[in-house]
């Protein structure tokens, strides 16, 4: 089982979903926002007290939330 020391769940903040070292920032918004800034410098003026391994953690975190499925199509 993986540790996620940096993720942090407290249903007095953001009504307890996936947050970062308890801050105000959920997981989901911090995947947001490295989208919105692929360039890590503009990330990083934005967000200077994310650290790698918040980020490293916040996208381990989502990719293992993700469901694998299995679509079955039709043969045609």
């Amino acid at each position: 089982m993986t540790v996620y020391d940096r993720i942090t769940f407290d249903p007095a903040t953001l009504s307890g979903q996936p947050c970062i070292r308890g801050m105000r920032l959920t997981v989901r918004r911090l995947l947001e926002a490295l989208a919105t800034y692929p360039d890590r410098n503009e990330f990083r003026v934005e967000y200077p007290e994310i650290e790698d391994e918040d980020i490293r953690q916040a996208l381990e975190f989502a990719a293992a939330s993700l469901d694998d499925k299995v679509v079955e199509l039709p043969i045609s």
